[in-house]
């Protein structure tokens, strides 16, 4: 008896959640990842009042499949990540989850956005990856080659399986790869300068970001000299099985490989 069924509700859910975290009561609440625009003025009076509340939202993207365009996040994740004062966080893995979830529970003085997806992901393998411990910086490199990247692949969520897919096959061809997890931006931005650019430097400009939702935004990791490239969503989704939807947009392992061979050879400025 310790849930609410709050029916199709969002805004008023977010509201008497915030109430909950008003009262010193550690409030949490769920819905689809969309239902955020219900939501929003009450996210944003929690962002605002710097509320400890932990905002579960789940099917984020077009993978949500045969519920359509209608249900399919696109602008969500962008628009959260303009807003102040909040974390949005968009885990890769089971681990990364646990990780980040012992951060939330601390927290005292910012509302947390925790975005999870509806598709199967896999579990990385932490004997032959980076510890998941890293995500708490925002960013980090889950794997990396010898010596300085050729090209680093930069995904959150459950993009950072095609990341890590491509990273095998480009390191087989001999294409020195980095891939760097970017659970959370905001905390990726308040870590030092020396730390953020140990894991994105600026002497690698071929970079390929891998996210199932708007490429606004993504550009400050990006570049946009030329030599980076998004693989987002730049139109709402479409109605198909989820993994075909993702096939459809560009969202496979194989689209990856092909991006990163189309940017390292064109010359660097």
């Amino acid at each position: 008896a310790r849930n609410i069924h709050y029916g199709v509700r969002e805004h008023a859910m977010v509201a008497i959640t915030n109430g909950l975290a008003l009262s010193k009561l550690k409030g949490y609440c769920s819905s689809f990842f969309i239902f955020t625009d219900y939501a929003r003025p009450s996210i944003r009076l929690a962002a605002l009042m710097k509320l400890p509340v932990v905002l579960i939202f789940t099917h984020d993207s077009i993978g949500v499949g045969e519920d359509g365009p209608t249900h399919q996040s696109i602008e969500q994740l962008a628009s959260l990540r303009a807003m102040p004062d909040i974390d949005i966080i968009r885990p890769a893995d089971a681990n990364e989850v646990s990780v980040l979830w012992k951060y939330i529970m601390k927290l005292k003085d910012r509302p947390v956005v925790l975005v999870l997806t509806r598709q199967d992901v896999p579990v990385f393998d932490r004997t032959k990856t980076s510890s998941a411990e890293d995500a708490l910086r925002g960013a980090y490199i889950l794997s990396d080659c010898e010596g300085i990247p050729e090209v680093i692949l930069i995904g959150s969520g459950s993009e950072v399986q095609l990341c890590m897919g491509a990273s095998e096959i480009l390191m087989k061809e001999g294409i020195r790869t980095r891939v760097v997890s970017m659970p959370c931006w905001s905390l990726f931005e308040r870590q030092d300068p020396a730390y953020r650019e140990s894991v994105l430097p600026k002497e690698v400009k071929a970079r390929v970001g891998v996210e199932a939702g708007s490429v606004l935004g993504w550009e400050r990791y990006i570049g946009n000299s030329g030599e980076g490239r998004m693989i987002g969503m730049t139109t709402f989704g479409t109605s198909a099985p989820g993994k075909i939807a993702m096939e459809a947009f560009g969202f496979t392992i194989e689209n990856v490989v092909k991006t990163v061979k189309e940017i390292i050879s064109k010359p660097v400025k």
